[in-house]
C-alpha cells in the first residue's frame, strides 16, 4: 500500500510554498481584530529593498498595517509598499524568504519562520512593476 502511495505521490508537482499564503492571512487576522502586523525582516538576504540605516545588525521590524503604508502588496514574490521613514516616502520591497515572523505589535500573536540563506532558484525576486496599470485590448 505505501508503494502505491509513493508511486503516486511521485507524479504530482511540488506544490509551491505556502508561506506566502500564510503571511497574507495572517496579516488579514492580525489587522481584522483591531491590532498592528509587524513583520522581522533578514536584511541581508537578496532583494532586500529598504532605506539605508533602518536595519540593525542586519534585522528590522517593519509596520506593514494599512494604516502605515500606502499601496501594501502582498503576494508570492514578496511584500512591497511605500511608506514614511524619519519623514520621508520610501518605497520597500521585502521578498518572501527575508520574513523571519509576522506578528502583532498589541499581543505578540503570529509565527516565526526558518531563516532562508538565499532565495530558491525557480524564485524570482524581482519587484512588482511600478507606475500606472496599462490595459490592451485583446482579440
Amino acid at each position: 500500500m505505501l508503494n502505491e502511495v509513493c508511486a503516486l505521490t511521485s507524479d504530482v508537482p511540488a506544490m509551491t510554498s505556502s508561506k506566502p499564503y500564510i503571511l497574507r492571512a495572517l496579516h488579514e487576522w492580525i489587522e481584522d481584530n483591531g491590532q498592528t502586523p509587524l513583520i522581522l525582516v533578514n536584511t541581508r538576504y537578496p532583494g532586500v529593498d529598504i532605506p539605508a540605516g533602518i536595519d540593525s545588525n542586519g534585522k528590522v521590524v517593519l509596520n506593514i498595517s494599512q494604516t502605515a503604508t500606502e499601496g501594501l502588496h502582498m503576494d508570492h514574490n514578496g511584500v512591497a509598499f511605500s511608506a514614511r521613514f524619519a519623514g520621508k516616502s520610501a518605497p520597500v520591497f521585502v521578498p518572501v524568504g527575508a520574513v523571519l515572523a509576522i506578528y502583532s505589535r498589541d499581543s505578540g500573536q503570529g509565527m516565526m519562520f526558518e531563516e532562508e540563506d538565499t532565495p530558491p532558484p525557480d524564485t524570482p525576486t524581482e519587484k512588482p512593476r511600478k507606475g500606472k496599470p496599462a490595459l490592451r485590448v485583446v482579440k
